[in-house]
């Protein structure tokens, strides 16, 4: 289960046999209200025109802001629920890896916001994304 003790090693055993294993996801920062991770850009994240897929970078927008909202709230008494995501992108990346930073901009009891910038190595802007998540209650209550 997610919460605010989970470490990125359990973190990053969650992934196996899920889509962020299959491309590549690597978390390097969880705390309240913000998560890094990287991706590879390679040929399991890349569209037919050698460049990162703009689904590749909307699944890794998605993940870090559904974890951060996870992490906050935790698991064990909440499930979060993605309710809307959009994206820009605004420049290409053919290889080595692109970072992503999502910073929560509205953290209410029901919805949280997330804005995602996603940079190649080098800290080019590739993408720009908002992730709006439903934070639902768990019934507790035994049946």
């Amino acid at each position: 289960m997610i919460n605010a003790k989970t470490t990125l090693a359990e973190l990053q055993s969650m992934n196996q046999n899920t889509l962020m294993e299959q491309l590549g996801i690597e978390y390097l920062e969880v705390k309240s209200g913000y998560v890094k991770a990287r991706m590879p850009v390679n040929e399991k994240t890349r569209q037919p025109m050698g460049i990162l897929h703009g689904g590749s970078s909307l699944a890794l927008a998605e993940t870090v802001g559904s974890l951060g909202s996870a992490f906050i709230v935790g698991l064990d008494q909440y499930d979060v629920r993605g309710s809307h995501m959009s994206a820009n992108h605004v420049s290409a990346a053919k290889d080595g890896f692109v970072i992503a930073e999502a910073v929560i901009i509205h953290q209410g009891r029901n919805t949280h916001v997330w804005n995602i910038d996603i940079r190649d190595e080098a800290g080019k802007l590739v993408s720009t994304c908002r992730l709006t998540n439903f934070v639902i209650a768990r019934n507790t209550t035994a049946q």
